[in-house]
């Protein structure tokens, strides 16, 4: 009897839905025969990456005939002098998912359960079924994860736990004493994921460091991200900080060289590129208060975002809206697939870029 490929494959593949990225637009405009498009899908740095991240890279191009260090020795030793960690308490990763999905291996087998938020990061419950686990989603409090239902949904087989703070898509967070209150609650079987790719953008003064908290969650691995405030995304930088000896299994399941050499040199750069971060966070606070009056200003609801993001109501199904946008060139993100069917994601773009989508937008709310 002859198989379908696709027989073949684990149940949990056969489930999985493939991850929508944002449309690039290269694609955008070959389909639509319109030049000159903007992106604002991505939650991409509007200011490009950092100066001295490209500086380093573009020295570093005569050596592309070499391997990368794998170890990444350097700027390993670079992010533990900025973070006020141990070096060997870091992982590096081609990207923040590398890391999401080597603590997925190390901790989840088939049959375990991994606790996640509803409208939480996709790629958490990609990375959970592709391990073979099940997954817990936990409906919403205020478009942010309810961490008490969280706890509660915690039982004997659960293995891992996610939560981002912020979350994307949301822009939704956690104050410190409510997610220490969290961690502090969870068994010793269940590993928290704090995922922290957005937490160089949020100047509220109650927004934690969840690298404050190692030493006394052992089970804790906080993970970062070089993709969007430095500017690096087209490079896949990530890295995730835990216990030496968490550090240490998720170390044994990375591939060598995942993290390619201008990655490496780029990354310790731009850590260092305090001007750059100062620049970026102060442009969004001020994009994202101009585009939260925007939506007030048209009658949209909106969910408050300490992002670099807003999650828009359209007030109807969005997928129409989001056509019409594209057809005039400008690309925001649906959110259907994080079952927020009547949301747009907008991220806070260029003043050029966010004054031609306000211009637009009322034209595709009537249209």
């Amino acid at each position: 009897m002859r198989h379908s490929v696709r027989d073949l494959a684990t149940a949990g593949v056969r489930a999985l839905q493939p991850y929508q990225p944002g449309k690039p637009l290269s694609e955008l405009e070959r389909e639509y025969g319109i030049r000159d498009a903007i992106k604002l899908a991505s939650n991409e740095n509007p200011l490009g990456p950092s100066p001295l991240g490209i500086e380093a890279a573009r020295r570093a191009l005569a050596d592309l005939a070499l391997y990368p260090d794998s170890h990444g020795f350097e700027l390993k030793n670079a992010l533990s002098a900025a973070l006020g960690v141990r070096a060997d308490q870091l992982v590096l990763g081609n990207g923040s998912n590398e890391v999401l999905q080597l603590v997925t291996r190390a901790f989840l087998s088939p049959g375990d359960e991994a606790v996640v938020a509803q409208h939480a990061f996709a790629i958490f419950t990609t990375e959970a079924v592709s391990a073979g686990g099940t997954v817990v989603s936990v409906p919403a409090r205020d478009w942010g994860a309810d961490l008490p239902a969280m706890r509660d949904a915690v039982g004997e087989r659960t293995r891992l736990v996610f939560v981002a703070n912020p979350n994307n898509p949301t822009g939704t967070w956690h104050r410190a004493a409510h997610l220490h209150a969290f961690l502090g609650s969870l068994p010793a079987h269940v590993v928290v994921v704090l995922d922290e790719a957005y937490c160089e953008y949020v100047s509220e003064p109650d927004y934690p460091d969840g690298l404050a908290w190692l030493a006394e969650f052992p089970n804790l691995l906080v993970s970062r991200t070089f993709s969007k405030i430095y500017g690096l995304a087209g490079l896949r930088l990530g890295y995730g900080v835990a216990s030496a000896d968490m550090a240490d299994l998720l170390n044994r399941l990375r591939e060598p060289f995942t993290v390619n050499s201008l990655a490496l040199v780029a990354g310790e750069a731009a850590l260092a590129d305090h001007e750059h971060v100062r620049r970026s966070r102060d442009f969004n606070l001020q994009g994202l208060a101009a585009l939260g009056a925007a939506c007030q200003q048209l009658g949209l609801d909106y969910i408050p975002s300490v992002g670099n993001f807003i999650a828009v109501d359209v007030g109807r199904p969005a997928g129409p809206v989001y056509e019409a946008l594209l057809r005039r060139g400008i690309i925001v993100r649906p959110l259907a697939p994080y079952g927020m069917p009547r949301h747009l994601r907008i991220t806070i773009g260029t003043p050029a870029q966010m004054e031609r989508l306000l211009s637009a937008l009322p034209q595709a709310l009537a249209g």
